[in-house]
Parts: C-alpha cells; structure tokens; sequence
C-alpha cells in the first residue's frame, strides 16, 4: 500500500496529509485559504493521488506558514508512501498550456532536492492570494519530498492561469514518475541501487 499520514503541528500551524499514491485523484483539501485549495485540488486530481488535508494555521498573520507547512507535510507523505521507490519510474515531465500560459514542469525522485524555479507573475495578488507563495509550496515540497524540480514559465499574462498551470504541470509529471514501471517493478531505479 503506498499511503501515508504526516501530522506536524507547531505554534504556526496545525496540519495532516493524507495521500495515497495509486489512487482516483478524489480529494478533500481544507486549508483556510481559497486559492490555494483549489490548487492542492488540481494537484490531486491530476497526479491521480487521493490526497486529504487539513490545515490550520495562523491566517491572521498571512497565508505563508500554512502554504509553506503543508508543502513540507505533503513532501514528507511522499517520501513515506514512495519507501524505497522500488519499481517506480522515478521521472516524470509535462508541456502543459491553460489558455495563455504554458508551462513546462519536470522532475526526479531522486532523493536529492533542488529547485530551478523559472516562473514570473505578472500581479503580486491572486484574488487575496500572495503569488509569491506559490514558489515557496514548491520549495517546501521539493525539499522534503526529496525531489529535483525544475518549472518553467515559456508564455502567460494571466497569474491565475500561471499559477494554475504550474500546479497541473507538476501533477502529470509526479503522475508519470510515481507510477509503477511494469517493466522494472521489482527495481530501484538507480545505478547505485539506492535513491
């Protein structure tokens, strides 16, 4: 079963993932914060990974302890439910355009993580949303996910748009590289025979 739980609370927030790697894409995602809900949903629909999470944090202050805890808490659920990613296909990439923005993600389980984040946002605000937050919930899942991510903004004026093509890129590619390899299910990935 590649599942998990990851509940992490601090004094900024309170929060629980729950995902499931070979899931429907069903998702139940409760943050507080609208925008960025409705991203996690597009996460989960399009990875095909049942993905449930609640998250309390303190929005009073801003959205940027609660964005930046759930990458980190959803990180740390991948990397459980990925053990030791025996029989995965350890890569993934999509070309991904949404009306005016095309997007380009792709990725590396590779236990190592790196960022390469090539997105500008035209606006600094999405509705109430601080666009800049969209970054550090990659940061955050890269690095405790143990993923080398690169994204790429090739066109796009609408931020909405952008930001929302960034998380569905990001899907289909961690779509393709959680998938099991039926011609390698019994191997890690790697030369070294480790990742």
């Amino acid at each position: 079963m590649r599942t998990a739980t990851i509940t992490r609370k601090t004094a900024e927030t309170d929060i629980t993932v729950q995902i499931d790697l070979d899931g429907t894409g069903r998702y139940d995602n409760q943050t507080g914060v609208g925008f960025f809900d409705h991203m996690l949903d597009q996460l989960s629909r399009h990875a095909l990974i049942d993905m449930t999470i609640r998250a309390t944090g303190d929005l009073h202050i801003d959205d940027h302890h609660t964005v930046e805890d759930v990458g980190i808490a959803l990180g740390q659920a991948l990397t459980q439910a990925l053990g030791d990613k025996r029989g995965i296909r350890r890569y993934g990439s999509c070309l991904l355009p949404m009306d005016d923005a095309q997007l380009r993600a792709a990725l590396d389980l590779s236990g190592r993580p790196f960022l390469v984040w090539n997105v500008d946002m035209p606006t600094a605000k999405i509705g109430s949303f601080d666009t800049e937050l969209v970054r550090e919930f990659f940061q955050a899942f890269a690095t405790h996910g143990g993923i080398t991510l690169h994204v790429d903004r090739l066109h796009g004026f609408n931020s909405h748009h952008i930001a929302e093509a960034a998380f569905k890129a990001v899907a289909r590619a961690l779509r393709e590289a959680v998938e099991p390899d039926p011609r390698r299910a019994d191997a890690i990935p790697s030369t070294k025979g480790t990742l």
